[in-house]
């Protein structure tokens, strides 16, 4: 067999020992340190917001951005069925209930049927917003830029300035997308909602091996933030805590690692861009093939490469293809299990669920690391094609 090309693995090719040695030889490898600071410090600057709070992943990033939006037991969160499962449980750990909605055709949640949604399944009094079989208050909507497809944030935000909903944008696999038109032209993801989240998991476009970090223009919101994740510590000498806090810090050897990694982003962007356009330009026209492309206002980071299988005119289905390539050791991904449909979320609400199912069936993401090569990629297409 050839050698396996992955889905998607971390690229270094800057600062990163270089700053990572400095963090050893120093010895503040730990939650205190210079990187976490610099870290937050370049990422506000590159996003465009005031604040930004490290966290150790985006799972944390997510839970903490829910806890300081008032979310809480017998609250409910408007969310995709379209995403990993991560972001569906961070609603439960703040004890709310996640309320389902369809995909559009970026696999981002459909903003018009959450807009039917609630005019045809909610009451709201001018102040609060509730849902009218539950009777539950709806305090929040947590849309995911999915494989770094900017979502539809201009009519999403006055949707919930309208309803007075919090935005927490899942910006974890979107650094770097960009709105090239309307409302927020110039604006990154995780910039435009109340909170924006990311992740520095393995597979994203930049790492910091875990990690992850939150984004607000709200400076008491962040100060109040930074407190939680940080066990909620009120006195460095006597241990004095006045809240319940969380072990969800970063630590400076991952910022050490982030702050090398953000340097390279917008030259990562650029080749990852370069790389999807070699792909369509080799598979454009052929039958029962088509990818998943950025929406026209905006520009995305292409975080994941991914197609649209058509059993009825392609030769094989979607999980047929991805036997064969794996034969050929060439790693791809079905999309997520639609999370409606998840064991411990059967019985919760869900909303016109039709477009997610159909691209369920039919959707594989292909290799689409920074540091694919050409020739990796011609080979991933002719198997393809083959």
């Amino acid at each position: 067999m050839d050698k396996i090309i992955p889905l998607s693995v971390p690229s270094f090719q800057g600062n990163e020992k270089k700053y990572v040695d400095e963090t050893i030889v120093t010895e503040w490898v730990s939650t205190a340190g210079s990187f976490v600071e610099a870290f937050e410090k370049k990422i506000s600057e590159y996003n465009g917001s005031q604040n930004a709070v490290a966290c150790a992943n985006g799972t944390s990033a997510l839970h903490i951005t829910l806890l300081e939006s008032g979310v809480s037991q017998n609250d409910e969160v408007i969310v995709p069925a379209v995403t990993f499962i991560a972001p569906i449980n961070t609603v439960r750990y703040a004890g709310a209930q996640p309320v389902f909605m369809d995909c559009d055709d970026h696999l981002n949640i459909d903003v018009k049927k959450v807009e039917q949604f609630i005019e045809d399944e909610c009451d709201f009094d001018g102040n609060s917003l509730k849902n009218r079989s539950s009777k539950r208050a709806i305090k929040a909507i947590l849309p995911v830029h999915v494989f770094g497809h900017p979502v539809d944030m201009e009519y999403l935000m006055d949707l919930a300035q309208r309803y007075k909903l919090t935005v927490i944008e899942d910006a974890t696999e979107s650094l770097g997308s960009t709105y090239t038109m309307g409302k927020y032209k110039g604006k990154r993801t995780g910039s435009i909602g109340d909170y924006g989240c990311y992740s520095f998991n393995g597979n994203k476009i930049i790492t910091t091996g875990g990690g992850g970090m939150i984004v607000t223009d709200n400076a008491k919101a962040a100060s109040h933030m930074h407190y939680l994740t940080n066990q909620a510590k009120d006195d460095d000498v006597y241990f004095i805590h006045h809240e319940v806090g969380f072990n969800y810090r970063m630590t400076n050897l991952q910022a050490a690692l982030g702050l090398a990694q953000l340097e390279l982003l917008d030259k990562y962007i650029e080749i990852k861009r370069r790389n999807f356009q070699r792909y369509r330009s080799a598979l454009d026209g052929h039958k029962g093939l088509f990818f998943i492309e950025e929406p026209e206002y905006s520009r995305s980071n292409y975080w994941f490469y991914t197609l649209v299988v058509e059993r009825d005119q392609y030769s094989l289905s979607r999980d047929e293809l991805l036997q064969k390539l794996s034969e050929k050791g060439i790693q791809t991904r079905p999309l997520w299990y639609l999370n409606h449909l998840q064991k411990p979320y059967k019985d919760c609400q869900s909303y016109k669920i039709e477009k997610a199912h159909w691209f369920y069936e039919r959707v594989l993401s292909i290799p689409c690391s920074v540091g694919l090569r050409e020739e990796e990629i011609d080979r991933v297409v002719s198997e393809i094609k083959h």
